[in-house]
């Protein structure tokens, strides 16, 4: 009998920008010889709904430059980012002729930058890509982090893999051809950012969600850098969610089983929204936060023009079943993560941020919504 040993200790750099402005598409090109240095041919990944508004211009800028582009264009929502989509892209590259000498850019918002950057991250055993976020809800959740996945009919975010972005352009203009419901939305994953890490950023939008659903250029600006700074400060400390980053999942317990509940009847950030109230209703009855700062939320959510409440057609028995598919469930035991308050989150331990939490508290919170 023999063995060896291999050895395979490395430091890795994952650092990238984030450029937040107006009108990117340029700089975007500009910047790819640096980015991406050697790198000729490139899968561009879209949606139906973004391929016409910006895809297609960035596409022609990229060609007109000098890039042999391929891109590839997924039907918009949720019910895309699936392991057959994720096939599709993979199938329609391997087409074109694309080997590991490529790169993938994705355009559009969290569906599309999820799926392209697992792509990204599985093909050719792995080449670079970019994000280009057209969306609020990108901008908030999506750009900041590494964490790619889709989702299964079991259960949502199960299957995938961390891998960081090139660069992140987060492009304000683009939010202008957002339908409000989608602008709403991705406030719900800012509205987060100021429950789980910023008074601050909860603050500014009490005195400016009018402005920002207006889409005033300085509310947005603050809005974008701020969702970015909350972000950063928790995934540079925790990169690979072995505690403190399970903080953002905050709403998500609740929300994500609404979202797969509502057949994606409702947007992920109306889900969030509902989500954040279980979420509230359970700290304020652990005595973490007050009924006066619940209501703050509450009101706060209806000014941003998000539901607080579980729609009718969702069967609230099932829903609680589908609780059992969060990936924070240990043991078949149901764990929340839970804010103190607003503008930061409880701990239940040395680097532990997620409380055990009965069926019969969790229903009780799901029957009160």
């Amino acid at each position: 009998m023999s063995s060896f040993n291999v050895e395979l200790k490395k430091v890795v750099d994952d650092s990238y920008e984030i450029e937040t402005g107006y009108d990117l598409a340029d700089k975007l090109v500009e910047d790819l010889p640096a980015l991406l240095p050697g790198r000729k041919r490139l899968a561009l990944v879209t949606d139906d709904n973004v391929d016409g508004l910006y895809a297609q211009a960035i596409d022609e800028k990229l060609k007109g430059a000098g890039y042999s582009v391929i891109r590839v264009v997924i039907p918009a929502g949720e019910k895309s980012k699936t392991r057959a989509m994720k096939e599709y892209v993979e199938d329609t590259m391997l087409s074109a002729g694309l080997k590991r000498d490529c790169a993938v850019i994705a355009v559009g918002g969290g569906v599309v930058t999820d799926l392209a950057g697992f792509v990204a991250g599985t093909f050719g055993r792995g080449v670079p890509f970019i994000n280009y976020a057209t969306t609020l809800l990108a901008a908030a959740d999506a750009s900041v982090g590494g964490k790619t996945a889709v989702d299964t009919p079991l259960a949502t975010n199960l299957i995938g893999l961390f891998n960081q972005p090139e660069k992140v352009y987060i492009d304000i203009a683009t939010w202008k051809t957002l339908p409000e419901r989608q602008l709403s939305s991705g406030l719900a994953e800012t509205i987060k950012h100021g429950c789980l890490g910023s008074r601050r950023l909860f603050e500014y939008l009490e005195e400016n969600i009018e402005r920002v659903l207006a889409l005033d250029k300085e509310a947005c600006a603050f809005i974008s850098e701020e969702n970015c700074r909350v972000k950063y400060d928790v995934v540079m400390k925790d990169e690979r969610e072995s505690g403190l980053r399970e903080i953002l999942n905050l709403g998500h317990t609740i929300g994500r089983a609404i979202e797969t509940e509502s057949d994606y009847r409702l947007l992920h950030g109306e889900a969030v929204s509902i989500g954040l109230m279980g979420a509230a209703k359970l700290s304020v009855s652990r005595g973490l936060m007050s009924e006066a700062q619940e209501e703050r939320l509450r009101s706060l959510l209806l000014r941003a023009k998000l539901p607080v409440s579980v729609p009718e057609y969702i069967d609230r028995e099932a829903l609680v079943k589908k609780l059992y598919t969060d990936k924070k469930v240990r043991d078949g035991k149901l764990r929340f993560v839970l804010q103190k308050g607003i503008g930061d989150m409880a701990c239940f331990g040395e680097n532990i941020y997620s409380v055990q939490i009965s069926e019969e508290e969790a229903r009780s919170v799901i029957m009160r919504l």
